[in-house]
């Protein structure tokens, strides 16, 4: 039989227990290095995504057209005039913002969930909606799961009632929409909030003047493991290819243990061969990074991908118009830049809540299909050249794919000719190139000869 031990004088206990911590970290580090870096051919070749940002923020459909994010310096005025509909349980808890005056006038104060319930999205038509993406030139489509206001666009575990499918629209929209986007041949992503759910973790409003903190987060483990059961049954359920996070992860929930968050990209990137994630999981890991209107940095030598609305807003806001919607011409130019810089653009659209697309929004996706059906294979998995000087002209790209540069030119109407030691190296006639520019207001025309 062996002695009893004096609990006063064993030390095995204090040695064991750092040994045992230093191991885990140990493996923990292992585990996010061993983690994929993925650069698959179709997010290569896809110059152009379409976002959704829906949920019952649009049935109030209400924000300040301010301006685009990236060009706000001061946090407050930005916060309590957000431009961002979808951020609207936010801004009316705001003392004095003119959400919350809008709130108090037009629903008597009424709590946000009210939205939900009065969310009918009977014209709603997921093939319909797919179908115009498809057209637009979209190779991608990321709609929104859970946005900060907690409620989920299908029924998601732990959720109760408080999703799509239980109460207002009593519809599975991720599910629709995953299986309208398979079946058109497009890829599938979803977007989740990781990092706010007003509802879970509710916090004080971000945005308050004079906060320490510009962005209220939860860091707790246990609100971790809340996300990482839905995106678990999103990733199982749905087979998405994009797993887009948004404001960050719960800090606590960076391990590999059951429900962490290393856990749950290992299960993502075994069942999803060709898949990938974002950039806003708080540094933990990422394959791509991503921009917002004019906020962030394009890097160097990374896939990224520039996120924006039609208009100022993500989610449909009925205040908006003609003077904040992005032309045709605008659409165009902002895609084709991205691709000159490496990188592809994620272009939002936000649907009313009665599931029809806002007609402003509609005729600039019609355009860029227009365009992108006689320009999207140069630009497909092509290398961009970036910005160039043309005299004559306002706005130049170029981008050479399999062994020809394509120039894309906007300017004034009229006749221009453009010097060949303006163009990039390639087999451009001596004495330049005549080009007939169509005006700002249409989309730029194109260039093209063979590398020298």
């Amino acid at each position: 039989m062996a002695a009893e031990t004096d609990p006063s004088t064993d030390t095995s206990a204090e040695t064991t227990a750092p040994h045992a911590a230093r191991a885990a970290e140990s493996d923990d580090s292992r585990r996010w290095s061993a983690l994929p870096t993925r650069r698959p051919d179709w997010f290569r070749d896809a110059p152009l995504g379409i976002f959704i940002h829906w949920g019952a923020y649009a049935v109030p459909a209400w924000a300040e057209p301010i301006g685009e994010l990236g060009t706000f310096d001061n946090q407050h005025e930005w916060f309590s005039h957000n431009p961002y509909a979808e951020w609207y349980f936010n801004t009316i808890r705001l003392d004095g913002s003119p959400a919350q005056q809008h709130q108090q006038e037009v629903f008597g104060g009424a709590p946000y969930d009210d939205f939900l319930d009065a969310w009918d999205a009977s014209d709603f038509d997921a093939s319909a909606w797919v179908d115009l993406f498809r057209r637009a030139g979209a190779d991608y489509v990321v709609p929104t799961t859970k946005h900060h206001d907690g409620i989920t666009l299908w029924d998601a575990p732990g959720t109760g009632d408080r999703n799509t499918v239980r109460r207002g629209p009593r519809r599975d929209i991720v599910g629709e929409l995953a299986e309208a986007t398979t079946n058109a041949g497009l890829r599938f992503g979803v977007y989740y909030s990781g990092g706010l759910d007003w509802h879970v973790r509710p916090t004080d409003p971000i945005g308050m003047e004079g906060a320490a903190e510009r962005m209220l987060r939860p860091l707790d483990d246990e609100y971790g493991q809340y996300c990482s059961a839905h995106v678990r049954d999103l990733i199982d359920r749905y087979a998405p290819d994009v797993f887009w996070n948004d404001i960050g992860w719960p800090d606590e929930n960076h391990h590999f243990g059951p429900g962490g968050l290393g856990e749950l990209l290992e299960h993502f990137y075994a069942q999803r061969p060709e898949g990938l994630i974002n950039d806003r999981f708080s540094d933990a890991h990422h394959d791509f990074v991503t921009t917002e209107y004019q906020a962030g940095e394009i890097p160097e030598g990374e896939p990224w991908e520039n996120c924006r609305g039609i208009g100022l807003s993500f989610g449909y806001n009925q205040v908006e118009g003609p003077e904040q919607y992005l032309s045709v011409a605008q659409a165009v130019r902002h895609v084709v830049d991205a691709v000159s810089q490496g990188g592809r653009v994620l272009l939002n659209v936000g649907p009313k809540a009665d599931g029809t697309l806002p007609e402003p929004q509609v005729a600039v996706l019609e355009g860029l299909g227009e365009f992108m059906a006689e320009h999207k294979a140069d630009l497909a998995g092509s290398t961009g050249l970036g910005e160039l000087e043309i005299p004559g002209a306002t706005w130049a790209r170029a981008v050479e794919k399999a062994g020809t540069v394509h120039v894309f030119l906007s300017g004034p109407a009229g006749e221009i000719d453009v010097p060949a030691a303006a163009l990039p190296d390639a087999a451009w006639p001596e004495g330049g190139v005549h080009v007939r520019l169509e005006g700002e207001d249409a989309p730029p025309v194109s260039i093209s000869a063979p590398t020298a």
